[in-house]
C-alpha cells in the first residue's frame, strides 16, 4: 500500500519539507496556496512520520474550519449551558514527541533504533492514549506497568520500554522547556532477579563445538566463533569480513564500533585472536561467503537483531546444555582463562571488560602475540 503522506515530502539539499497545497476553498485564510515546512531531518524514515502527524492535524483544522461557516438549522433553539472547563495544553503529543526524538536521536541510528522507538511509544498509546505530555500523571505510568505485566513481558523488557519512554519525554521535555515533569520518571518497576549464568564446563564446550562444526551453518557457525573468543552475541552479530584478519601471523578479529552496531564500552574495542574451533568457524564461512556480513542473517546496515538471535540460540543450547545460554560461553570463557594462569590484567584485555584500576588503563596492554598466546592455552 502507497502511504499518502509520502506525497507531502519534498527533499532539497539533502533535508525534508513539507509540503501541502491549501484546498481552494479554504486559500482565502492564507498569504500563499501552498504550506511549506522544514522538517529539520535528513531521514526519510523520521520525515515521513512527522509528515503524518502534521497531514492528520491540518485535516483536524481544515475540517474544523469548514464546520464553523455551516448554517446549521435551528441552531438558536439549542438548550443555552454554562462552558464546560477543559484541559487545554500547548505540550505536544506523545505521537509528535516520538518524531522529534527519532528526529534528533536517529541520525546515525539503523533501522531497529526507529522500530524499537516506535513499538515502545505505540505500547503507552495503546493503554493509555496519545495525550500531550502534561496530560499524563504518576497514576498513568503506574497503571501502564500495570498493563505491560498484565501482558508477561519479562522484568528486563519492562524496564527496556520505560526507559524509551522516560528518554522520549525527558528530550521533548528539555528541548521546549516546557514546565511540565516526566510522568514516567519515578515509577516503580520490578526488581529483576536473575539467576546467575550457567558456566559451561570444557567437557561440554568441545562437544557442543563438534556438533556445531559438524552441521557447520550459519547459527552453529555463530556459536563456535562465540565459544573461543569470548565474544559478546551483539560484537560477533555485528562483524564484516573487513574486521577479520586471516592471513595475519596471528589470525584475529579487529572488533570495532560500527553505524549498525555500537560497542557497549571503550574497553569493547579490541583485538580478539582466533583460535580452536572459533578459527575453524571463521575459515569456513569465508570459503562460504557471499555478503560483507559474517551473519548476514541477523544484521545488515539497518542494525543487529540480537534478540531473536539469542533466542533461537539459547532454545537450541539448552537441548545439548542444560541452563545454558549464549552468554554463559562468555562466563566460561572468563573461567578458562584463570584455571590457565592467564593474569586478570590479560582476562579484561581478552574479553574486554572494564579495568579494574585506573592505572590498568593506561599504556596500549599487552601485544597481539602474548593475547594469542594467552589464548591458544585454553583449547
Amino acid at each position: 500500500m502507497v502511504d499518502k503522506n509520502a506525497h507531502y515530502l519534498m527533499c532539497k539539499g539533502g533535508v525534508f519539507y513539507f509540503t501541502r497545497h491549501v484546498p481552494n476553498d479554504l486559500q482565502r485564510h492564507y498569504e500563499t496556496p501552498r504550506i511549506i515546512i522544514c522538517l529539520k531531518t535528513r531521514n526519510h524514515a523520521s520525515a515521513l512520520r512527522a509528515s503524518r502527524s502534521m497531514a492528520a492535524k491540518l485535516d483536524d483544522f481544515w475540517l474544523q474550519m469548514r464546520l464553523s461557516h455551516l448554517d446549521v438549522p435551528a441552531s438558536d433553539r439549542l438548550v443555552k449551558q454554562q462552558p464546560v472547563q477543559t484541559f487545554t495544553s500547548s505540550a505536544p503529543k506523545l505521537s509528535d514527541a516520538l518524531a522529534k526524538y527519532c528526529a534528533l536521536k536517529g541520525t546515525d541510528k539503523g533501522k531497529l533504533f526507529f522500530t524499537v522507538a516506535e513499538r515502545n511509544v505505540g505500547y503507552v498509546i495503546e493503554c493509555l492514549g496519545d495525550r500531550p505530555l502534561d496530560a499524563y500523571c504518576s497514576s498513568d505510568a503506574a497503571k501502564f506497568r500495570d498493563w505491560l505485566i498484565d501482558r508477561s513481558l519479562s522484568t528486563s523488557s519492562i524496564k527496556r520500554i520505560f526507559s524509551t519512554i522516560r528518554a522520549v519525554f525527558n528530550l521533548t521535555i528539555q528541548e521546549q522547556g516546557l514546565g511540565c515533569s516526566n510522568a514516567f520518571a519515578n515509577t516503580y518497576l520490578p526488581s529483576d532477579e536473575r539467576p546467575k549464568r550457567a558456566v559451561i564446563s570444557p567437557e561440554d564446550i568441545k562437544r557442543v563445538q563438534k556438533v556445531c562444526l559438524d552441521i557447520a551453518d550459519e547459527r552453529r557457525l555463530l556459536i563456535a566463533l562465540i565459544s573461543d573468543t569470548g565474544m559478546r552475541l551483539s560484537e560477533a552479530l555485528g562483524l564484516v569480513w573487513d574486521d577479520v584478519k586471516l592471513k595475519h601471523e596471528y589470525p584475529h578479529i579487529d572488533l570495532k564500533p560500527h553505524p549498525w552496531r555500537r560497542l557497549k564500552t571503550s574497553s569493547s574495542k579490541r583485538l580478539i585472536p582466533l583460535v580452536g574451533a572459533s578459527l575453524k568457524a571463521v575459515k569456513v564461512m569465508h570459503r562460504q561467503c557471499d555478503n560483507s556480513f559474517l551473519f548476514k542473517s541477523y544484521a545488515s546496515e539497518d542494525g543487529c537483531n540480537g534478540n531473536s538471535c539469542s533466542a533461537t540460540l539459547n532454545k537450541w543450547l539448552k537441548q545439548h546444555v542444560s541452563d545454558a545460554v549464549i552468554h554463559s560461553f562468555r562466563h566460561s570463557f572468563r573461567d578458562r582463562l584463570r584455571n590457565a594462569g592467564v593474569q586478570s590484567e590479560l582476562i579484561d584485555q581478552l574479553g574486554g571488560w572494564t579495568r579494574q584500576s585506573v592505572g590498568q588503563s593506561y599504556g596500549k596492554g599487552y601485544d597481539l602475540s602474548k593475547v594469542h598466546e594467552a589464548t591458544q592455552s585454553i583449547v
